[in-house]
């Protein structure tokens, strides 16, 4: 008898390929998708008392097609569609290892990642689909209502499901394309998972740690592609420092303060690696170049030593690259860091309009006011921040600091 938790996790890990599989052979993802709901759930009441099968997922893969073969028959006893149930037997006999490659997933997440969808859409859709999560977790984690998740979901399901592409790797330009929007959502998955945009928990750590996933399968299914290396690479050496970001009481520990011995040496190590190769490739993306920033980071000793000019200089090319304020605002730290907090003030004012309401424009100016030994204005600063920031763990770290400023 495998216990509950056991079977959740295999199921958990079975999803994508089953809806692989089934959406193969049965071109509708919509339905499909409920389908492999109702055999997960089927599964994850059967499966701990009377035993998991010799093969889960040629088992999930059965119950989810016969779902699938009664739905057809259903609607063809309604619309006289005889022809549609023909085209749905036999039943696959799925043999061990027969499904189930990088390829199929990825397919899965070209599909998710539909272009019609907005980047929210596809980001849930993702999660639902590739990553298992039920529709209550992933609402949890983007502090929605379960019922505007379930929604959600349900239109982009139903765009796909009016979409005439069939379940298939796009090729050529096409394929470039939708690539990119998949490792979008993967490093938007890892950003929310990493930083938690709000509630009560610094970090989601099994959205970060699924996006890692979601990013190995990418680069197996394409490890000659510098982007996907480049994103797999960024998001290892960032998650690294997950482990000093936090105190013991789960309070937000800034990277300049960070115990760098906690770090995850070996995170760091494979990033590095996959970094080089990426860089080997010689083509130069955005991914690239934020893993590179961060290496910076990841080979510093320590805060006093990172090379702050040359994080600097790779910002700049960011920005000429892929243009946000945000990626402005990076710079303008950098800058400060390099040159002095005046210089990186003065990059922040241009930022006033875009990012005004924005709780990191505000931290951000807060923490070079201080070294520029401006308490008072840093106070202020640091308070707007707090009101501004929906993430509980940041609200205290930048309450603190004001309160600091001002007992002297």
């Amino acid at each position: 008898m495998r216990p509950a938790a056991e079977t959740e996790d295999l199921l958990r890990e079975a999803a994508p390929r089953v809806l692989a599989a089934v959406v193969r052979r049965f071109g509708d993802f919509a339905d499909s998708e409920d389908a492999v709901q109702e055999a997960m759930i089927d599964a994850a009441r059967q499966w701990p008392l009377q035993g998991t099968p010799e093969n889960p997922t040629g088992w999930l893969v059965h119950v989810a097609s016969r779902r699938m073969t009664d739905r057809i028959r259903s609607e063809a006893s309604r619309r006289g569609r005889e022809e549609a149930v023909a085209a749905a037997e036999p039943e696959p006999q799925v043999e061990p290892g027969e499904i189930g490659d990088a390829d199929d997933t990825l397919t899965l997440m070209f599909m998710c990642c539909h272009p019609a969808l907005t980047p929210a859409s596809a980001i849930a859709l993702t999660l639902r689909a590739v990553a298992g999560l039920d529709t209550a977790e992933i609402a949890a984690a983007f502090l929605v209502p379960e019922a505007t998740m379930a929604q959600r979901i349900s239109r982009a399901k139903q765009t796909i499901k009016r979409s005439p592409e069939p379940f298939r790797m796009p090729a050529g330009a096409e394929r470039a394309e939708r690539l990119r929007a998949v490792l979008r959502v993967v490093y938007l998955i890892f950003n929310e998972g990493y930083v938690s945009s709000g509630g009560g928990e610094l970090a989601r750590a099994d959205l970060a740690e699924e996006a890692i996933r979601l990013g190995r399968i990418a680069h197996l299914a394409a490890p000659r592609d510098p982007e996907v290396t480049g994103l797999l690479a960024l998001m290892l050496l960032t998650d690294a420092r997950r482990p000093a970001r936090a105190d013991a009481d789960g309070e937000l520990v800034p990277l300049e303060e960070q115990d760098r011995s906690r770090w995850d040496r070996a995170r760091t190590d494979e990033g590095l690696a996959l970094l080089a190769e990426a860089v080997a490739a010689g083509a130069v993306g955005e991914y690239q170049l934020q893993a590179a920033i961060t290496a910076e980071h990841a080979r510093a000793e320590g805060a006093a030593a990172t090379n702050w000019a040359e994080i600097a200089a790779l910002y700049a090319l960011l920005e000429g690259m892929a243009a946000n304020p945000m990626v402005t605002l990076n710079r303008a730290i950098a800058v400060a860091m390099a040159e002095g907090p005046e210089a990186g003030l003065a990059l922040l004012a241009e930022l006033d309009e875009p990012l005004g309401s924005h709780h990191r424009l505000h931290a951000a100016r807060a923490h070079l006011l201080e070294r520029a030994g401006e308490a008072e204005a840093a106070v202020t600063e640091y308070e707007r921040a707090a009101e501004l920031t929906n993430s509980l763990p940041e609200q205290r770290y930048l309450t603190k600091r004001a309160a600091r400023l001002r007992q002297g």
